[in-house]
């Protein structure tokens, strides 16, 4: 019986035995490193010792065929190819591997299930590569589009913040202005409103109830009803009029409303008179009662005589 490789009893069967190739060179020289005989040698020497319990056949006849080989014995010595590890064996038998694979140093062949291993890798790889490229430029993005909004944010607390400023400089202007108007003016003397109940021409006599005052035509006595005393009052300016004359405007405040109401009521169309301290400052008609304490001083030809007659009033 012998031992012989799968692949070589197929090409045994594809040529005659005595045209077979003789053994690869790379395994002859590893043998010959080894210490092993060359193939000749052990051709022509005698086969080395079978393992234990391998029956060793004699030599064939001429025309008998090698038992388990379907193949015609050729009458040559048996060259001693052995199975893997058998002692004194001079070729190995992993010459040819049952894989296919040669080992003369060529790339080795990758399977279907090898190239579809790598693809898949490759595929993952470059997804994993698409997948970063997109997130860096996300994240490019979306810091860029962070400050956009940062900015705008910015922009609008400013633009709010401004209007904000000028909406309360705004009412605070007015709320200065409202309470410079009605702030009350004090007076340096009280104000004295009198109802004129007659006039005659010349000084006043002592002993009357009167006041003399000067007109275009000389001194007058104005004789006097009782009437109100003003302290303070919320509005006192001059004010233009029609054409080139100029008003006094005066604002009572709500404590002496009242009583200038009911002193206008009986004064209808005759005069009041008013005197800060023993002075006569002026005297106006009343045309109608008034109720809200607001009423103009009216005569006065120029700004400077309507000032002038502020400051009388004021008693300054």
């Amino acid at each position: 019986m012998r031992v012989v490789p799968r692949r070589s009893k197929d090409r045994e069967a594809a040529a005659p035995v005595g045209d077979a190739a003789p053994p690869r060179g790379g395994r002859g020289k590893r043998a010959k490193k080894r210490g092993a005989p060359p193939p000749a040698q052990a051709a022509a020497g005698a086969p080395g010792p079978a393992a234990p319990g391998a029956d060793l056949p004699g030599p064939a006849g001429p025309g008998t065929g090698l038992p388990g080989t379907g193949l015609p014995d050729t009458g040559l010595p048996d060259t001693g190819v052995h199975g893997m590890g058998a002692p004194g064996a001079g070729v190995s038998t992993t010459d040819v591997s049952t894989t296919g694979v040669s080992t003369t140093g060529a790339p080795p062949v990758l399977d279907e299930a090898q190239r579809r291993r790598a693809r898949a890798v490759e595929r993952q790889r470059r997804a994993a590569e698409l997948k970063k490229s997109r997130t860096a430029q996300r994240q490019a993005t979306g810091g860029h589009e962070r400050r956009e909004r940062e900015h705008r944010s910015a922009l609008l607390v400013m633009v709010l913040t401004l209007g904000l400023l000028i909406a309360a400089v705004a009412v605070t202007g007015g709320m200065i202005a409202a309470s410079m108007r009605t702030r009350p003016v004090a007076l340096a003397a009280p104000l004295h409103v009198y109802p004129v109940t007659q006039t005659v021409p010349g000084p006043c006599q002592a002993g009357t109830q009167g006041i003399t005052g000067q007109t275009a035509s000389g001194q007058v006595c104005y004789q006097l009803a009782q009437g109100i005393a003003i302290r303070k009052v919320a509005d006192l300016r001059q004010q233009k009029a029609r054409g080139a004359a100029h008003d006094v405007a005066v604002t009572l405040r709500a404590d002496d409303r009242k009583a200038f109401a009911a002193l206008t009521k009986t004064s209808v169309g005759r005069d009041l008179a008013f005197v800060v301290g023993d002075r006569l400052v002026t005297t106006s008609r009343v045309d109608m009662e008034i109720s809200d304490g607001k009423f103009i001083l009216t005569g006065s030809s120029s700004q400077a005589e309507a000032d002038r007659l502020v400051r009388d009033l004021k008693g300054r």
